[in-house]
């Protein structure tokens, strides 16, 4: 038996609470949702997308289909952060406008959570929509190698032709999200109403404010294949095949596929009964369980390349 190796505490969903909290980085807060395992598999760290808060993995009313309960129900920790500019950040959003500010806070934050806590084989990074810039720029950098693995999802290169056609003007290379155009964009961002609870499909329950960088930052989609070309990770990449804000199917998933060169490993996931918003449909259950057993997979291929026992990375913040 190699001792090196953690075992999972594989405790029921509903023993492990979800707190919420708030961590403070140089002056800054980042709130966050969480579900702590006393003897982690590994750490889930996850990243919500626009419009949202870490509310996004934690369906109201629905625990089967929350993340943070799925995940500690399977033997994971999951820390849901609220990006830096939203949640307890959004009023210090003016301070939040450069893209390596908001890395470093992210990565603070999460040294800071588990300065004092187990995370078994190590972190591993999820990200939805908006928020999967901040991931991939995490997994791009210098610590990028710590990490276990990479999921994204509900996100591409080229817009769903339904979208592009509603949201973006001739000749503009980004959204535009003007007052006119805000009012049918909900039927895009979430796919088909029965997908999901009826609770959930209007979106009071999980929205928020946004910050304002969230807008400009929407050019980031021209530097992906440099930052993609940076991650020497395994990736999961996942599009609902009721996906209408990017292009779904095979070509959606390959031209996000063919940018991770440098990363040993690119699964591709298709997820069945889902639209945009996988974390919330009444496939979320299902769709956490592949991103759970790619996290366990990424975990194994960890350990093997360390026999003598699990590498913990290092903090990078008091």
């Amino acid at each position: 038996m190699n001792r090196g190796r953690p075992q999972a505490d594989l405790t029921q969903g509903g023993d492990v609470p979800v707190v919420s909290g708030v961590v403070d980085i140089d002056g800054i807060p980042l709130s966050y949702r969480a579900s702590w395992v006393s003897r982690p598999r590994a750490v889930v760290l996850a990243l919500h997308g626009g419009g949202t808060t870490s509310a996004y993995f934690d369906c109201p009313n629905r625990p089967q289909l929350s993340l943070l309960r799925t995940g500690a129900a399977s033997g994971f920790s999951v820390i849901a952060l609220d990006r830096p500019g939203y949640g307890a950040s959004l009023s210090h959003q003016d301070k939040l406008t450069d893209t390596s500010r908001r890395v470093e806070l992210s990565c603070a934050a999460l040294d800071r959570l588990l300065a004092s806590r187990s995370q078994g084989a190590g972190v591993f990074l999820m990200a939805h929509s908006a928020g999967s810039e901040l991931a991939i720029r995490m997994a791009a950098g210098e610590h990028g190698r710590e990490l276990l693995g990479l999921e994204i999802a509900g996100a591409g290169r080229q817009h769903h032709p339904r979208f592009t056609a509603r949201f973006v003007e001739p000749g503009e290379p980004e959204v535009r999200p003007t007052a006119r155009r805000r009012g049918p964009m909900r039927d895009l961002l979430w796919g088909p109403r029965d997908l999901y609870p009826p609770e959930v499909f209007d979106g009071t329950a999980i929205s928020a404010a946004s910050p304002a960088y969230e807008f400009e930052a929407r050019g980031w989609v021209h530097e992906l294949p440099e930052l993609a070309a940076q991650v020497r990770i395994p990736v999961q990449f996942s599009l609902g095949n009721h996906e209408l804000v990017w292009l779904p199917g095979p070509q959606g998933l390959a031209d996000i596929a063919a940018l991770f060169t440098a990363s040993p490993r690119v699964r591709l996931n298709e997820q069945p009964d889902s639209g945009h918003n996988l974390s919330l449909g009444y496939a979320a259950r299902a769709y956490h369980l592949r991103v759970l057993s790619f996290a366990e997979e990424c975990a194994v291929s960890r350990e093997n390349a360390h026999p003598e026992g699990v590498r913990v990375p290092q903090g990078r913040a008091g």
